[in-house]
Parts: C-alpha cells; structure tokens; sequence
C-alpha cells in the first residue's frame, strides 16, 4: 500500500535512485524557470487555454515533458513525466515518478504509476478505488495556489511584469514609507557605521561589487555543498550563519544605498534641504523603490542590491577606503 504524504509547507525530499524530485523545489523552480523554457523548447508545446493535452503515444526511453500545457499518456513511458503549468493524465503506464507543478496528476482506471507521485498546486486524482503503484511509493502533494502557479508557468514574463494597479501603486507607496522609517531609525541608531558604508560605497564601489558578486558566488555554492556533504549539525550552522549575512548585509545595506544615492540626488537635483539625512534618505528611497517597479528591470535591480549589500558587508572592516578617504 502507497504510503501519502499531504504538506502545507516546502517540502524537501532526499533521494538515492533516479527521480522527478529535483525539479519540484519551490525555489529552484522559480529560478530556473525562464532557462527550462529554452532548454526544452525542442521537445515541448505549449497550448493555449482549450486545447487538448499533448499525447504520448507508444514507447518513450524519455522523461515526457509539458511545459504550459497538459499531457496524456496514453502508451508507456519509462523515465517518468512531468508537466510544468499544466496536468499529467495517466491513462497508459508510467515506469518513473509523475509530477505535476501547477496542475494535478490524474490516474485513469487500468492505469499504472511505478514510481512516487509529487504534486505542487493540484491533487492527486485516481479512478480505480486502489491505485495501481509500487508498493513502496509515495505521494506528495503541496495543496493550494493551483492557478496562480498555472499562470505562472503559462505566463512566465509575469514574474518580470508587475500589474499596475490602485493596489500596487499603494503598495509602492507603503514600501517607500516603510523603508525610509527604517532608513531613518538605523541612520539614528548608528549613524558613523551608516556613514562609513556610504563613504566605502562612493570610494570603492567597483571593489565592492567585486567582493558581493564573489561573495554571492561562495554562498550559492557553498550552501547546497554543505548541505550534501558536511554533516548534519555542521550544514545546518553554515546556513544559518549564510541566512543571517544576507539578511542583515540586505537591511544595512539598502540603507547605505539609499542614503549615498539620495546625498547624491540633493547636491544634483535639489537647490534646498541639501543638509538633510531625511530629504536625502527619503529621496534614494523613493527613487530605488520606483526603478524596482519598472517591468523587466527589477530582477537586475534587486540582484544588484543584494551584491552590494553582501559587498559592503564582506568590506566592513577593510581599512583601504579610509585611507582613500584621508588621501
């Protein structure tokens, strides 16, 4: 008898064999969803909304893909199906896992599912009253959020294209609100760390970004590394320490941006106020909180944010730029 599993949260899954497994984590899927369309341009469909699913007919040594789109298989298939944005209809055999990412995977009667079953947004659906599977197999299903991830996947350039709207222009203006508050309160708090971040930024930003990007580059790798080779207690640590320096480098950070773009703003910009930390705080906030609402461009925006950030972290206690600075 199938064992089934039901979560209401990311699930994480390890595996010795070949499976489907990998590509249904929430981050990674997000991530690399624009380079998969490309990727498998070649064997894939996509359809449009009533169309019929894709059908897969005869014998396939291959894993069945649908990208945007449903699929039937109607013969066998070894290596296990997926679809990305759309259901995967079994009414033939599937050796391998199933999975479906906003879609549900549907089990006709007669049917048979050899390998485990991962849903992310659906269900799973079968006719007969007890499913043909391996014994051994398992179902997981991550419920809710069915269309939403559909459309998506559908619709990739939604993740780049914000929906302009009463709504959203509201939510621009209570994230300018929210981030000058915080701006002003660190600026308060800690005023010379605040004010030796800018003075790193306008005197070695291109090192800076330097040192974010190759910081950036040893934490995207060194944390999956950790968490598949070093033990347990030890990887734990290393992500957690890797959290921790991306959340406090992105608040300290955004801060430094925002106060050394709005100083720069005022002596450009502005005849008054050009010895105000508010009007300045207040203006490189606006102003970063703006471009990152621009369709396309925030992906870039934010990724450079996050660079630097990490960059003026990893040179908190770099003395090069104070002597930069009394040169």
């Amino acid at each position: 008898m199938t064992s089934v599993l039901t979560l209401n949260e990311s699930v994480l899954r390890g595996c010795d064999h070949f499976s489907l497994r990998p590509f249904v984590g929430a981050s990674g899927l997000l991530l690399l969803i624009l380079t998969m369309c490309v990727a498998i341009k070649a064997q894939v469909t996509t359809d449009s909304p009533g169309e019929d699913p894709y059908l897969v007919e005869g014998l396939s040594d291959t894993i069945a893909y649908g990208m945007g789109r449903s699929i039937k298989i109607n013969g066998t298939v070894k290596n296990g199906a997926i679809a990305l944005g759309g259901d995967v209809i079994v009414q033939g055999t599937v050796e391998g896992d199933v999975a479906a990412i906003g879609g549900s995977v549907i089990q006709l009667d007669g049917s048979r599912i050899g390998g485990d079953v991962i849903v992310i947004g659906g269900a799973y659906r079968h006719g007969d009253q007890t499913p043909n599977r391996n014994a051994s197999s398992t179902t997981i299903m991550y419920v809710g959020y069915e269309q939403e991830l559909r459309n998506l996947l559908r619709n990739p350039t939604e993740m780049v294209t914000p929906h302009w709207s009463a709504g959203y222009i509201g939510l621009r203006i209570l994230a300018i609100l929210f981030w000058f508050v915080v701006s002003l309160a660190l600026t308060a708090a800690m005023p010379e760390t605040i004010s030796k971040g800018i003075a790193r930024l306008q005197l070695t930003t291109f090192r800076v970004a330097i040192i974010g990007c190759v910081g950036a580059g040893i934490i995207g790798a060194g944390v999956p590394f950790s968490l598949h080779y070093l033990p347990t207690a030890l990887s734990a640590v290393i992500g957690l320490l890797a959290i921790l320096l991306i959340v406090s480098a992105g608040l300290f950070g955004r801060v430094i941006i925002y106060a050394a773009t709005g100083r720069w703003l005022q002596r450009k910009c502005l005849p008054f106020g050009k010895n105000s930390e508010s009007v300045a705080l207040l203006l490189g906030t606006s102003f970063w909180i703006a471009l990152s609402s621009l369709p396309y461009v925030w992906p870039f925006v934010f990724a450079g944010i996050i660079v630097t950030s990490l960059g003026l972290a990893l040179t908190a206690r770099s003395r090069g730029w104070v002597r930069r600075q009394q040169a």
